[in-house]
């Protein structure tokens, strides 16, 4: 099948407070972002027309951006409009949506503090990230490549930057026969997937690592919820890639993959179970909610 390719298509972005033609939606080569990774973003999903918990994901671009050292020049209300604009602009009630912010191209150093501001939002269809294997499992080999320490990078942002190393871990898992990576921590502890956080259901109860040097997930945390709803302990601990082998079944969480079974990670083996299975569902009744209903059941 044809792929789309993302700079030649119909459609409209949302950029710098008004909406362009899909193909016209550009920026200068000499922008800071592009250099120096002066950039933070989101992904987020459409449901019904309802971005999945908008609010939330808009105040971590906004959290994100000043972790990077910028203001937006726009308030959380004129984003989540911008949100709305986009999906009504694209003929969307479902897809996916990205938006992202950067610094301008006025100056070209490592330090960039006269540059502007710039933001844009995009949608488009796309499916499930994993698609077909959601419940019959993903196989997920082990990175060489390591989620650094928060001393080192601004691991609480949603930083582009830090995504080169989901980028190389990826490819290189792809060539290897897997669908994803597992990244460990710099000390060598479980941390997530390129993309998503990860859950192990060990003894009947749902462990996940700390987050304390990849981001808390939106869904993550949606998927947390939705397990103590269920009377199921949910226990946040660092995790020891040994510990793989007592784990009974394993799934990813995060906006791209939604909610998706894994069954192999390197040598270890799962078999994708009730609890997965019942998480899977009740997330994929819960984004089909409305946002005030959203913000009710994740309520801690």
């Amino acid at each position: 099948m044809a792929i789309l390719p993302f700079d030649d298509r119909d459609g409209w972005i949302w950029m710098d407070g008004k909406l362009v033609p899909w193909r016209d939606a550009k920026l200068h080569v000499l922008s800071h972002g592009l250099h120096y990774a002066s950039a933070a973003f989101e992904g987020e999903r459409a449901y019904n027309g309802n971005v999945f918990r908008l609010r939330d994901h808009t105040n971590r671009l906004i959290n994100s951006s000043r972790i990077l050292g910028f203001e937006l020049p726009y308030t959380a209300e004129q984003i989540n409009a911008a949100h709305r604009e986009v999906l009504r602009a694209n003929g969307l009630t479902d897809g996916y949506v990205r938006p992202i912010a950067w610094r301008g191209s006025e100056m070209m150093a490592v330090s960039a503090q006269q540059t502007s501001i710039h933001m844009a939002i995009a949608a488009w269809p796309w499916p499930s990230y994993f698609a077909a294997d959601k419940m019959n499992g993903v196989r997920i080999g082990i990175a060489e490549w390591r989620r650094p320490s928060p001393e080192t990078a601004p691991v609480h942002a949603k930083a582009t930057g830090l995504y080169m190393i989901g980028t190389m871990s990826k490819h290189k898992a792809e060539a290897e026969g897997w669908n994803d990576a597992l990244l460990l921590d710099w000390r060598g502890r479980v941390s997530e997937a390129t993309g998503a956080n990860i859950f192990f259901v060990m003894d009947g109860e749902l462990h996940t690592p700390t987050p304390d040097c990849f981001l808390d997930g939106i869904t993550r945390r949606s998927v947390m919820s939705l397990a103590k709803k269920r009377q199921i302990k949910v226990v946040e601990r660092p995790i020891e890639l040994r510990e793989l082998a007592h784990a009974s079944e394993c799934f990813l969480a995060g906006t791209a993959a939604e909610v998706t079974a894994v069954r192999e990670i390197d040598r270890y083996r799962f078999a994708p179970g009730a609890i997965t299975e019942v998480l899977m569902k009740d997330y994929d009744d819960l984004v089909l909610q409305s946002p005030e209903e959203v913000a009710k059941m994740v309520a801690a």
